[in-house]
């Protein structure tokens, strides 16, 4: 397991319990050795609820962005059967950094559509880190759209450091297409349900986040622009990207004090990528419950409910 900078204590006695493994692997087995392991899996479990238990803002962004973090292709491969990939904007592109499609969620027929970041260089690449560009918005939209003709749930995840930067993509309008598809998401008269699963950061998340109900995992970060990007305008410095995480209130906790998220779902002691299954398990739970909820509620309740939450973020 990769360890984060602030888990160094935790890294070293993990150490000391793979070296005291390592002797009884070599047939220095001993019951000493044993017990010792038992105590410092003990200490590491306690070290690791304590230190997680007060993560800072800037802490909780490092676990947000782990690499050993589920990603959208693991909750789909587990949450949804039967899942029929849908793809292309039928105007430039596919955008495959956006995964969506039809699929069963809880015996029911739902739209799904996620971020996909990659786990390693080459899928990095393939799915250009995550990062939507004005095709993959359009997408989204065209695919928000089919949803609404056919009557079926939207279920979003987002997991994204934000749109993609690129001159291309401003080229393609960019801006137009994330308006465009938040424009959709508040059109829409079927349940839509989001869930921010590692980062949710400024439009590229916003996009797939103009839902009914925005789920949001115990670590992980929504906001208008990354810490390092904040830092680069406020102060020119990107050192100042902790500073920054302080101020931006990107937190689930935050958030859901100032009424931004609706739900926090809880992650395993020492965040997800440390025990995928219940984390995924954790996003069932939540997402089916909302969902139970929302379609019992009327088609033009939905969109006068949901336009009105968003509305409401902009009054004083």
């Amino acid at each position: 397991m990769q360890f984060l900078n602030f888990e160094k204590h935790i890294a070293d006695l993990e150490g000391k319990v793979k070296e005291l493994t390592g002797l009884d692997l070599v047939g220095e087995k001993s019951e000493n050795n044993d017990n010792e392991i038992s105590k410092l899996k003990e200490k590491i479990g306690g070290l690791i609820k304590k230190t997680y238990e007060k993560l800072s803002p800037w802490q909780i962004t490092l676990v947000a962005r782990h690499p050993e973090r589920p990603h959208f292709i693991d909750y789909l491969d587990i949450l949804v059967s039967d899942f029929q990939i849908l793809s292309g904007d039928r105007s430039f592109s596919e955008d495959r950094a956006v995964i969506a499609g039809i699929g069963t969620f809880h015996s029911r027929s739902v739209m799904i559509i996620g971020q996909e970041k990659g786990f390693d260089t080459d899928s990095r690449l393939k799915h250009n880190f995550g990062m939507v560009k004005p095709e993959g918005f359009r997408k989204i939209a065209r695919l928000l759209k089919l949803a609404d003709k056919f009557g079926l749930p939207i279920i979003t995840f987002v997991d994204t450091a934000g749109a993609y930067p690129g001159i291309g993509a401003e080229e393609r309008g960019q801006a137009e297409a994330i308006a465009q598809c938040i424009k959709t998401s508040l059109e829409v008269k079927v349940p839509f349900i989001s869930v921010i699963i590692g980062e949710g950061g400024s439009g590229g998340a916003l996009a797939l986040a103009t839902s009914d109900k925005v789920l949001m995992l115990q670590n992980s970060i929504y906001s208008v622009i990354s810490p390092e990007g904040c830092a680069s305008i406020l102060w020119r410095d990107n050192d100042k990207a902790e500073e920054a995480a302080e101020s931006l209130g990107l937190t689930a906790n935050f958030l859901k004090n100032k009424g931004v998220i609706d739900t926090i779902i809880a992650e395993p002691t020492g965040g997800a990528h440390r025990d995928h299954h219940s984390t995924i398990r954790n996003v069932y739970d939540a997402i089916l419950q909302e969902l139970n909820e929302l379609i019992n509620i009327s088609p033009d309740d939905l969109l006068l409910k949901r336009q009105e939450k968003f509305l409401r973020y902009g009054r004083i």
